[in-house]
C-alpha cells in the first residue's frame, strides 16, 4: 500500500483487526453475513477508512484496514461496533429480542499493526540518519 496524505502529512497506518459477536455466537451466515459485509463497507467508507481486505466468518470478523492518523483505532472500533450493532438489529430485529440488551459484539478486539517495513529496517534507517547528521554537521 502506498503512503497516503492529508494536510501536510504522509501516512501509512494499516492494521489487522479481529472481533467477535458476544459469547462468540455462530450467527454470521446467510443474509446476516451479506448484511454485515455491506454494513462494514459502508461504515468504513463513512470514516474514510480503507477496507483493504476482510472476511466475515461464522463467529468472528477479520479486517485489514488503513485508518487515517487523525482517527485512533479505538475510536474507529467503538464507532464500527456501535453503529454496526444498531444497523444489524434494524435489519434483523429478532437478534434484539433473542439475545437481549441489544449487545451484539463482545467487548474488546484484537489489533496488530501491519507495516511495509520491519523493526530492523526502521532501526537501521534511524541510525543511518544520525550517522549522516554527524558527517554533515559534526558531532553535537
Amino acid at each position: 500500500m502506498d503512503d497516503q496524505s492529508i494536510s501536510h502529512t504522509r501516512w501509512n497506518c494499516t492494521y489487522h483487526i479481529v472481533f467477535i459477536p458476544k459469547y462468540r455466537r455462530r450467527i454470521m451466515y446467510g443474509t446476516t453475513k451479506k448484511d454485515m459485509v455491506e454494513i462494514i463497507k459502508k461504515l468504513c467508507e463513512m470514516k474514510q477508512v480503507e477496507l483493504i481486505d476482510g472476511r466475515v466468518c461464522v463467529d468472528h470478523i477479520h479486517m485489514y484496514v488503513s485508518i487515517p492518523p487523525k482517527l485512533s483505532v479505538s475510536e474507529f472500533m467503538s464507532y464500527l461496533k456501535g453503529k454496526s450493532a444498531l444497523m444489524i438489529f434494524d435489519r434483523h430485529p429478532e437478534f434484539g429480542t433473542k439475545y437481549g440488551n441489544r449487545h451484539f459484539w463482545a467487548r474488546g478486539y484484537y489489533v496488530s499493526t501491519v507495516g511495509n517495513v520491519n523493526e530492523e529496517t526502521i532501526r537501521k534507517y534511524i541510525q543511518e540518519q544520525e550517522e549522516n547528521d554527524k558527517l554533515d554537521y559534526g558531532s553535537y
